[in-house]
């Protein structure tokens, strides 16, 4: 049978409706835009139709281009013949019918419609910049003519997704439709209402004018999350455009700054990185017919940081969460400090005062074990500590109904260990979030040996219905992303015996991208909590690489932010890190009584030294099966540790140096510094055959 057309033209009457089915989202793929302009074009000469519907089939009226086609050299329509062009100029009236979602160059096509309408679940907005290049159908030109400048600039500078009443308000759409209108229907009626007025409202037709100032006020507020990236101020450039030239001249400038973004490295590592995000979901082992188990009763074991910012993670996307603790009183102080997080979004004004109720009303903090054994899901989050976890899962399999699954929290510890103590190692799995839960987008499912595919699945399903992205890790020390990172916080204390300073170590990753630098991150995480992982190593591993110089701040008290005092000094409620002359000192005399001659670093050398080490940790992992992908590691590095994600991941951004490079540079260290820079076979591997480190194979699953 011949393949369904992707657009094809009905008619309602006089109405031709052009329908886009481009499953599963009508991105604008092979033949789409083709399509739609072929039906403009008969519809147009049909003296029978009056007007057009351009709706979209299935889930969403156009969710954007097809990103895979962008940098390929695709050939595209000339500037007078896209569909954005052939919309605008249509003789007849042609009205958007926006469900789902109109993102990209989908809003790009509603905005060149004369009119446009809505469900009120509608979504519309302009991401590209969140892939390195910015609208280049026309929204550059058309929203500011909408919305004025300034929102203009906030859309597509920022990316977001503008629910559809919001864009109603804004001038985006002109009638959100009532709830349960049949979109279709209703579109058809609103096309013979506008079929006879004349002039058509052409967005091109409007102007727009803005202070000259607003356009440097914005390049100065997003200086710091936009640094090292062209895109955001590309889309800054092609709205002023918009503002001081005319249309066409504005059209002509957005595409050559168009051109400039598509084939950037930038764009390129931003598209490489949501590819990722989408493989990462894929368990390539597990059998297909099992699917996940579809939850509807969370607890959550503990209140404190970690407990109460999943349970937060819980309650902010709808589920009512039961939450226990040790005591009345700690679970009061988890209670109390989950209010403070919501009251500061409150005040930060990211959150609305009754959804902040809301949400507070869905976490029911309970006397104890007794008060959970209904629940069908438990996630463990105590101590990080074997002794203290093993009791908490020998209570769990007691009490949980036996279907229950029984998912822990930890960040390091041997689930197949954890597992051991209940009758039950088939529903139990690791479950790592990252700090702080409510916030960080990253949950490390961790598979015990015994687990069964309906638990994996449902732990990786877990996270993506609270907002997470989930990528499956083996059970190894560190799991994952922990063990890929270990050599990096090693280093990095390692560069302080050799006469770096932490601010001087710092300034470096936050120049590369990072929004702390890895001293500043440690001591908000709590120091101590590094001790208590660096203790378990080492008793396990007699050659364990000990950190003198951190271990001494642990001892003197010095945890981090909830000691005012850690690698930097912090003054009583203020979490700005200053650098101390007391730990200079500390480093300055660790490094003297262990005789580590002292030189100076470029930024060049701080910045290899750490990565590259976890290169080559990452390129073990793969060796010994604990993750499906290299790719899977640059996910986990993304949205775990705030990786620049213009940088693509770690492993992406190692390829841009070269493989052989890296290779050579950590064989000679190896030769420097002993046996903590041993190559891996994996790498030696890639660099004998030039084989990009994404391109890897590694081991099967273990």
């Amino acid at each position: 049978m011949p393949e369904s057309p992707v657009v094809r033209l009905e008619k309602d009457g006089e109405i031709g409706v052009i329908i886009v089915n481009y499953p599963p989202v009508n991105a604008l793929g092979p033949g789409v835009s083709e399509g739609i302009v072929d039906s403009l074009n008969k519809a147009n000469a049909d003296p029978s139709i009056t007007a057009m519907v351009l709706i979209g089939d299935g889930r969403s009226f156009i969710a954007g281009a097809d990103i895979r086609g962008f940098g390929t050299g695709r050939k595209r329509a000339p500037i007078g013949e896209r569909t954005y062009d052939v919309l605008d100029a249509s003789a007849k009236p042609v009205v958007a019918a926006i469900h789902g979602y109109a993102l990209g160059g989908g809003l790009e096509n509603a905005m060149a419609c004369h009119y446009r309408i809505a469900v009120p679940s509608a979504k519309v907005g302009l991401p590209e910049v969140l892939i390195g290049i910015l609208p280049g159908g026309g929204g550059t030109q058309r929203l500011p003519r909408l919305v004025g400048a300034q929102t203009a600039l906030e859309m597509i500078t920022s990316g977001r997704h503008v629910p559809a009443a919001e864009a109603a308000r804004l001038g985006i759409l002109y009638e959100v439709l009532p709830e349960g209108t049949n979109l279709r229907d209703a579109a058809v009626a609103y096309a013979r209402k506008v079929a006879g007025g004349r002039p058509l409202p052409r967005v091109r037709d409007r102007t727009v004018t803005a202070d000259p100032g607003i356009f440097d006020a914005m390049r100065k507020s997003i200086a710091r999350r936009a640094r090292n990236q062209k895109a955001p101020y590309h889309c800054i450039d092609a709205v002023e455009a918009a503002c001081t030239l005319p249309f066409d001249d504005g059209i002509r400038r957005e595409a050559a700054l168009f051109a400039e973004l598509e084939s950037s490295n930038e764009a390129k590592a931003l598209r490489y990185a949501f590819f990722a995000e989408r493989e990462v979901a894929k368990l390539p082992d597990l059998p297909t017919t099992i699917a996940a188990y579809d939850f509807t009763n969370p607890a959550v074991i503990g209140a404190g940081t970690m407990g109460g910012g999943i349970a937060m993670s819980f309650a902010d996307f709808g589920y009512d969460v039961k939450i226990i603790d040790a005591s009345q009183d700690a679970l009061d102080r988890g209670m109390q400090r989950i209010r403070s997080n919501y009251a500061t979004s409150v005040k930060r004004g990211s959150l609305a005062e009754d959804e902040m109720q809301r949400r507070l009303a869905r976490i029911h903090p309970v006397a104890g074990y007794d008060d959970i054994s209904d629940c069908d899901v438990v996630v463990e989050a105590v101590f990080e500590r074997m002794d203290v976890k093993k009791p908490v899962f020998a209570r769990l399999d007691e009490v949980m109904q036996p279907g229950a699954f029984l998912f822990s929290n930890t960040s390091a510890l041997d689930m197949d260990e954890l597992a051991s103590v209940t009758k039950r190692p088939d529903r139990i799995a690791g479950t790592h979030f990252f700090s702080p839960a409510n916030v960080m987008k990253l949950l490390e499912v961790v598979r015990p040996s015994k687990a069964s595919p309906e638990t994996l699945m449902t732990a990786m399903a877990l996270g993506r219905k609270i907002g997470k992205i989930s990528a499956m890790a083996g059970n190894t020390d560190g799991f994952v992303a922990n063990r890929s990172r270990a050599p990096l916080n090693s280093e990095m204390v390692i560069l302080l015996e050799e006469g770096c300073l932490p601010e001087q170590v710092d300034k470096v990753m936050v120049d590369f991208g990072y929004p702390m630098g890895p001293f500043a991150v440690g001591d908000l995480a709590g120091l101590d909590v590094g001790a208590e992982g660096r203790k378990r190593r080492a008793a396990a591993n007699p050659n364990y690489r000990k950190l003198p110089i951190a271990d001494k701040l642990v001892e003197m008290g010095r945890y981090g932010q909830k000691t005012g005092a850690g690698w930097y000094r912090y003054e009583k409620g203020d979490r700005t890190p200053h650098p101390d002359p007391e730990v200079v000192a500390i480093i300055r005399s660790v490094a003297a009584e262990m005789g580590v001659p002292q030189k100076t670093f470029t930024d060049n050398e701080i910045l290899q030294r750490l990565l590259f080490s976890s290169v080559n940790e990452a390129c073990r992992i793969l060796e010994e099966g604990k993750a499906y992908r290299a790719s899977d590691i640059d996910v986990m590095w993304l949205h775990g540790f705030g990786f620049p994600r213009y940088r693509g991941g770690l492993m992406y951004w190692a390829d841009g140096i070269g493989v052989r490079d890296v290779y050579n540079q950590i064989a000679a260290w190896h030769q420097q510094y002993g046996e903590r820079w041993a190559p891996s076979k994996l790498l030696r591997n890639l660099a004998e055959t030039n084989t990009p480190l994404r391109e890897a194979k590694p081991a099967p699953f273990a």
